[in-house]
């Protein structure tokens, strides 16, 4: 981190940088700092957070240690052991606009560094009091201390107070403590989610980092507690340390170089695209997108296209309606990528885009072939012009399966029914998801969720930012009949679950209720999604609808019929197909 003092070079760069040493801290010129026009660096404690693993990892640093207290405006540091500063630049890196990683008159477009504005330490030491000791090795380091927090609140602090500077004992690197964030801005304070949503957002971007950069070791620890810890040895590690042994395990390294013809016009130019990272096998899913992380030259980035691009590598590996668990790094050319497109640099600005997203799909791909991975074929059954779903588009039609009757299975998933002129095929999947769909929603409006008591109880391993979204959502899973405690290392201990129509859930079922609750939709939307997940998993499956007696496919049909939208299940698919009687008529040259 060392503040600010890293003077371009990506990581690829390091041995020749640590052999001329970090470039010194500067001021930039006016122009240049009208060119960058970054805009306010803290918005909330993640922000501080990701703000100083940029500058470690700058640093050249080999090890991160991040500790957040509470929500994070309490307490917030971040330690590394990378080349730190001189007195001279520990002094300059908390002023405005000063930095080591961009010439003054230099051009932020092809910075190859991944914090490179400058004035992040002095915006972090304008909200809050900061506290940064550095030693690029000298027997004495520096400290530095900036009280943004003096000052009453009403006058927004006084960040224009002389720094304090004095010795201290230090080994090589960098430590910065962040306090009372945003003490003098208590708008801002408020507009604050609570403490374990805040700290969801810091777990889930220590965890981006740790798989952009697997070489580094990460750790993060909450309230004195470590949550999240990558050994930097290794992309499968990161993903062991982030996730789980099961995850790490059946997961394959991607290391890839693929040539992209770029620029375009008479003399195209050849780029050379490295693709890098740890790809989960297909049997490993989530229900959320979330899980598909990339980054661009090690910044963590969102990006729908390279995003896009990583799944369309999967194909038809994944199983319906289930998103793969990856992180992928690109590097390109630093000259074509633009950081100062989205002023948190969470987003950056692609030239040749479509060509590096073909190159990442195609080196995905060829990382999963031969591969020990499920797959899932299609089944065509060719009886289109014969089968129409029943109902309207949003699955709703008069009438109940009072007059209909079971008269027998097909293939061990779909049930036969004859009503009147019509053979209906239901499918035994979609509609218990259906009835699932039903008892879960009506628990919203006074019935309790029918539950299981798992005894012994199940063990859910969960990620850093899983685990966080669980303490976060704690009282909604409560509500949906999933009672928790914490197992220590990540791992939660399930000792009830859903069991909705007599059926238990699994923990699949629990990481997709915290996935619909963290996803950022609407509660309204958020609850009907985790309803939909859930009616799913205890449903029957392939191979268990020829199990059912007589009175079980009529109980079925009757629940069936008394949903208020029983001809589609919760994700829109039909529950029942018909086929009328003139159908087989003309098919068999008969009159009707």
């Amino acid at each position: 981190m060392a503040g600010e003092e890293r003077a371009g070079g990506g990581r690829a760069d390091e041995a020749t940088e640590a052999a001329e040493g970090p470039a010194p801290v500067r001021r930039l010129d006016p122009a240049t700092v009208d060119r960058i026009a970054a805009g306010e660096v803290v918005t909330r404690p993640a922000r501080v957070v990701g703000e100083l693993i940029d500058n470690a990892l700058d640093a050249g640093a080999s090890s991160v240690e991040v500790g957040v207290d509470g929500d994070g405006t309490d307490r917030i540091r971040v330690a590394d052991d990378g080349w730190g500063m001189s007195r001279a630049d520990a002094r300059r890196a908390v002023e405005r606009h000063a930095t080591s990683k961009l010439a003054p008159d230099g051009d932020p477009v092809g910075v190859d560094s991944l914090g490179f504005r400058g004035e992040a330490l002095a915006a972090i030491a304008d909200a809050a009091r900061l506290d940064l000791t550095t030693s690029d090795g000298d027997a004495v380091g520096t400290r530095v201390v900036v009280d943004g927090t003096a000052g009453e609140p009403s006058t927004g602090g006084n960040a224009s107070a002389d720094p304090t500077v004095s010795d201290v004992g230090r080994a090589r690197g960098t430590t910065v403590v962040v306090e009372d964030l945003f003490a003098t801005r208590p708008a801002r304070r408020e507009s604050l989610a609570g403490p374990a949503a805040e700290f969801a957002r810091v777990s889930a971007l220590v965890a981006d980092y740790a798989l952009a950069a697997p070489e580094v070791a990460f750790t993060l620890a909450h309230d004195g507690s470590t949550t999240l810890s990558t050994p930097g040895t290794g992309a499968t590690d990161a993903l062991f340390g982030v996730y789980d042994r099961e995850t790490a395990s059946r997961s394959t390294e991607l290391a890839a170089s693929v040539e992209v013809e770029a620029g375009g016009g008479a003399d195209p130019e050849t780029l050379s695209i490295e693709v890098a990272g740890a790809l989960a096998y297909p049997s490993v899913t989530r229900a959320s997108r979330d899980h598909v992380r990339v980054s661009v030259n090690g910044r963590p980035v969102r990006n729908d296209g390279l995003a896009a691009a990583v799944r369309a590598g999967y194909g038809r590996l994944l199983p319906d309606g289930r998103e793969p668990v990856a992180a992928v790094d690109v590097a390109v050319p630093p000259a074509r990528v633009d950081p100062n497109v989205h002023p948190a640099k969470r987003e950056v600005g692609l030239r040749d885009a479509g060509g590096v997203a073909d190159a990442v799909e195609s080196a995905v791909a060829d990382a999963l072939t031969g591969a020990d991975l499920r797959r899932k074929g299609d089944v065509d059954t060719g009886i289109e012009s014969a089968l129409d779903p029943v109902g309207d588009g949003e699955g709703e039609r008069p009438g109940t399966f009072a007059d209909a009757e079971p008269i027998g299975v097909f293939r061990d998933c779909y049930l036969l029914v004859e009503a009147g002129d019509e053979l209906l095929v239901v499918d035994g999947h979609a509609a218990h998801e259906r009835v699932n769909y039903g008892r879960l929603a009506r628990a919203f409006e006074g019935e309790p969720v029918p539950t299981a008591a798992l005894d012994p109880p199940a063990t859910a391993s969960l990620s850093a930012d899983e685990a966080a979204a669980a303490e976060a959502h704690a009282d909604a899973l409560a509500a949906l009949g999933f009672e928790t405690e914490p197992f220590g290392g990540g791992t939660v201990r399930l000792r009830s679950v859903p069991a909705p129509f007599g059926r238990t859930a699994d923990a699949d079922a629990f990481r997709d209720a915290l996935a619909s609750l963290s996803g950022g939709e609407s509660p309204r939307d958020a609850r009907e999604a985790l309803l939909a997940d859930l009616a799913c998993h205890p449903s029957l499956q392939r191979g268990e609808v020829g199990g059912l007696t007589g009175e079980e496919q009529r109980s079925l049909l009757d629940r069936l019929g008394e949903c208020d939208r029983p001809y589609a299940c919760p994700h829109g698919r039909p529950t029942v197909l018909s086929v009328d009687e003139s159908t087989f008529a003309a098919g068999f040259g008969r009159e009707r």
